[in-house]
This record gives C-alpha cells, sequence and structure tokens, in this order.
C-alpha cells in the first residue's frame, strides 16, 4: 500500500476515534521500520488514551497489512505544552499559555499566564508579577508563537 493512502485511511480512522493526525512518517531508524504518528484533540491526552488508541489503531493496522516488512507503531501526542494553531486560540481561552512576541511589550517578548480573552486580532493574558496579576494585550499578528504551559 501506498504511504499517501495509508495516511489518508489513518487520518479517517483516528478522526472516527476523536483525534486529528498532526504527523505521519513511515522510514527505517536503525534497521528497523517504523511508522511513526502524533495526533491530538482538545482534551488532554494520558497514558491509558494512548494505550487505547495504540490496541485500536494496531487492530486496524492489522486489518489493513500495509506493509511487506515487520513494523514498529510508535504513537505520541503533541503533549503537555503543545503549540497551539492561532485559529484555534478561543477554545483555549482560561489555559495557562507561553506565549513568544515578535515585537515585545514592556521590553519583554516572552510571557507565561492565563489567556483571559481572544478576538478576532486580539489577544489578553494574565500574567503574575509577584503577588500582583497585570493583563498583557497584543495584537494576533504579533505572536510569533504560542503554546500550551505547565503552571508551578
Amino acid at each position: 500500500m501506498e504511504t499517501k493512502q495509508l495516511k489518508q485511511l489513518l487520518e479517517a480512522k483516528v478522526g472516527e476515534l476523536g483525534f486529528t493526525l498532526e504527523l505521519f512518517s513511515y522510514g527505517i531508524q536503525q534497521g528497523q521500520a517504523v511508522l511513526t504518528l502524533v495526533i491530538d484533540r482538545y482534551e488532554e491526552i494520558d497514558m491509558e488514551t494512548i494505550v487505547n488508541l495504540t490496541h485500536a489503531l494496531n487492530d486496524y493496522l492489522d486489518e489493513l497489512n500495509p506493509f511487506d516488512v515487520p513494523y514498529t507503531l510508535d504513537l505520541s501526542s503533541l503533549g503537555a505544552e503543545k503549540p497551539l494553531k492561532i485559529s484555534e486560540l478561543p477554545k483555549y481561552v482560561g489555559k495557562y499559555v507561553h506565549v513568544h512576541l515578535i515585537n515585545p511589550i514592556e521590553g519583554e517578548n516572552i510571557y507565561e499566564g492565563d489567556l483571559l480573552t481572544v478576538t478576532e486580532d486580539q489577544v489578553v493574558v494574565a500574567i503574575k508579577i509577584k503577588n500582583r496579576v497585570k493583563k498583557i494585550e497584543t495584537n494576533i499578528s504579533n505572536i510569533y508563537k504560542i503554546r500550551l504551559a505547565i503552571k508551578f
């Protein structure tokens, strides 16, 4: 089976199971064939979810029998600090984020805080400075990268 066709089939199956396929690759690593899949969804993905999805995809791949050689399925998620797409930011209001800006605000171009609001062209993040909360407002076009962050 061609990898392009397999990718399409896996995208559909992963979608049917409630996830999106973020990365698909098939190649040889250290002399072994490896099928690598990275998945995502809005809800958090824990290890039990990965295990259950691995079993479901292994069963599906056994039915498809896509390769003539033995291979390993390597399934993972984008992780706890996954990058966020600008178009999906409204879903993450209330989440703790790490924002890297193109043009600094008050001399800083990296902030971590709670994503308070997202409009068509503006984002507001509440950062904590000692015991005070300060709101940082910027244009969406000023965001170089934004990802979820772990709050310590």
